[in-house]
């Protein structure tokens, strides 16, 4: 190699972990975003592997957790999925050694409550979307209405779309803002949404009033197995 040829960044390894009915933009958003950094090396992987379906769409070949030694930053996306993943042992298991190594813990939309039920964030500040943020208090967890939140090595994106956000947020931490920023011109992310609809603090009330309907058909459910998960962290503390 030329002396004066350009350093190699070092390996940066960056994991997805997803799960069955998981929402596709909450990991593919940030995805785009992070496998630009210098170094990326990007793997999604699930607790069984193989496929995994995500709204209409089926990730293949996708790696089995158990077969990943390490990462430098862990990412787990939210999705409907998320009630029985709260649920699976071993996918918490396997969440919980991973990020132990990891130089960043992250996650996007309800991910944070599946962070939460490994027991990852007692303590800690987080975002999650908006309609199941309050569950995060069943961890140990203080809910965060913010777009994107960091505490300490934490970082935590809201709802979807907040994970483009929360992902040039994490790529300006690891390689600086001249970087992110190139990221960021390079995908063209100048978002100019046509309705101030994104909030429910800014959504016409019958917009809202929908969405709490479509939401509340599973909110039971959910409320149920955050508290099953929260209860069964709590006899492991």
């Amino acid at each position: 190699m030329p002396q004066n040829a350009p350093k190699k960044p070092a390996p940066f390894h960056i994991v997805f972990a997803l799960f069955p009915d998981v929402t596709h933009l909450d990991f593919t958003g940030p995805h785009q975003i992070l496998s630009r950094l210098p170094g990326a090396q990007v793997v999604i992987a699930s607790e069984a592997g193989g496929d995994v379906e995500a709204e209409g769409l089926v990730f293949a070949r996708v790696a089995r957790l158990a077969d990943i030694e390490h990462c430098d930053l862990l990412c787990v996306p939210g999705g409907f999925g998320t009630t029985q993943a709260m649920a699976d042992a071993a996918f918490l298991t396997q969440l919980r050694r991973l990020a132990a190594g990891a130089r960043y813990v992250t996650s996007v939309c309800t991910g944070s409550l599946l962070l939460g039920a490994a027991g990852l964030l007692v303590g800690r500040r987080a975002a999650c979307h908006w309609a199941w943020r309050d569950q995060l208090t069943l961890f140990g967890a203080i809910p965060d209405p913010a777009r994107v939140v960091r505490d300490g090595n934490v970082f935590t994106g809201g709802g979807v779309t907040a994970g483009i956000d929360f992902a040039l947020t994490i790529a300006a931490e690891i390689a600086g803002d001249d970087v992110a920023q190139a990221i960021q011109l390079a995908v063209e992310y100048a978002p100019a949404p046509p309705f101030n609809a994104g909030r429910p603090e800014t959504a016409p009330p019958a917009v809202l009033e929908r969405i709490q309907a479509v939401y509340g058909k599973g909110m039971d459910e959910r409320w149920a197995a955050a508290r099953l998960a929260g209860a069964k962290l709590g006899r492991m503390a």
